[in-house]
């Protein structure tokens, strides 16, 4: 039986491990390391919202190839009767920009029901948020809830035979003597100091969750000094700020005030929402997002079958199973697996 080892319990992480241990039931032992888990991850403070999202210079037909089948993914669970236990629902979205030129989105087939709005539409906007909107649109899309969604793939992993060991990777280096077929590292952020890959940065995000359930539309203003309304079950996520290099992850009372402003501006209403809980996360940004298989050469010259998967910026949640199934398909070529599903798989 072939060892596989996944690094990082985030949502790419999981995905993965779900994804290799459901693919190659009993030709693979398949072993998640990570120092922390769900609800401890970066993204589990976030709104898991789909969208792509500071994603650098990815190429376009990658984002929607990846993102398209996450959102089948999330399609099927909430078909199948999975969407509480896995945090996907439902919501409708406005997205706007008051930036000029702005072509609509290669993902605009992907969403339910995508309509640009009209110029009386955005009017009404405009007057509202008192923004200068130039263009935007709406649609019905998924939030995937990674306080729930992390947990539900974690049950699928262990039901699949797969093992999880609580540990921090320093270096790729040490694991060179631990017998692995292949490593996949979907270290997020630390992928920078694990491999010393230069191009992976920091993407500062603040948010705040606030009560306020009343708020059933999420709206996104993408311009460079947007903020969005994003609503969950339990709470509503307002935000928020994307300041590259900063490695700061304490809530800061300048970035408070933008989103409180801002959030108050689009709903007014949320002036006198409670604030639960403020929360900053480091996004895992990168020039693109890294997919592929590499001989990792260590410092003692050995080398270690690596695939990398990781620099997701703030689409983590969105690219995750569709960025798995290429994972897959390069492990299976690696090690000259071939699919026999899980039995106890539900999907």
């Amino acid at each position: 039986m072939k060892q596989i080892l996944v690094i990082g319990a985030g949502v790419n992480g999981l995905s993965s491990a779900v994804k290799i241990a459901e693919n190659f039931y009993n030709q693979a032992q398949v072993t998640l390391i990570s120092e922390e888990t769900s609800p401890n991850t970066t993204g589990d403070g976030s709104a898991g919202l789909w969208g792509p999202f500071l994603l650098g210079d990815t190429p376009e037909e990658k984002i929607v190839q990846w993102s398209k089948e996450t959102h089948d993914f999330f399609k099927e669970l909430w078909i199948h009767g999975l969407a509480k236990e896995s945090g996907v629902t439902l919501i409708p979205c406005y997205r706007l920009t008051t930036e000029p030129g702005t072509k609509e989105p290669s993902w605009k087939h992907v969403v339910f029901g995508y309509n640009s709005l009209t110029e009386q539409e955005l009017n009404r906007l405009r007057m509202e948020h008192g923004r200068n909107y130039t263009a935007g649109a709406q649609f019905i899309t998924f939030t995937a809830e990674p306080t729930s969604l992390l947990p539900y793939l974690y049950k699928r992993f262990e039901k699949a035979g797969g093992r999880f060991i609580r540990r921090k990777v320093f270096q790729i280096d040490e694991l060179a003597n631990e017998n692995y077929d292949l490593i996949v590292n979907c270290t997020g952020l630390g992928a920078k100091s694990l491999l010393n890959d230069s191009q992976v940065k920091p993407i500062r995000g603040q948010v705040a969750r606030v009560s306020a359930p009343w708020q059933f539309h999420a709206f996104l203003d993408d311009s460079d000094d947007g903020n969005y309304v994003i609503p969950n079950t339990e709470t509503c996520i307002i935000g928020g700020t994307h300041q590259e290099n900063d490695f700061n992850t304490q809530p800061c009372p300048k970035d408070r005030e933008f989103i409180m402003v801002g959030c108050t501006r689009i709903v007014k209403g949320l002036k006198n929402a409670p604030v639960i809980r403020e929360w900053v996360g480091l996004r895992p940004g990168r020039t693109s997002v890294r997919i592929e298989f590499e001989d990792y050469e260590t410092q003692k010259g050995h080398k270690l079958p690596v695939i990398q998967n990781y620099g997701h910026g703030g689409a983590g949640v969105t690219l995750c199973w569709g960025c798995a199934t290429d994972v897959l398909k390069l492990a299976s070529q690696k090690l000259s697996l071939h699919k026999t599903k899980a039995t106890n798989s539900k999907l």
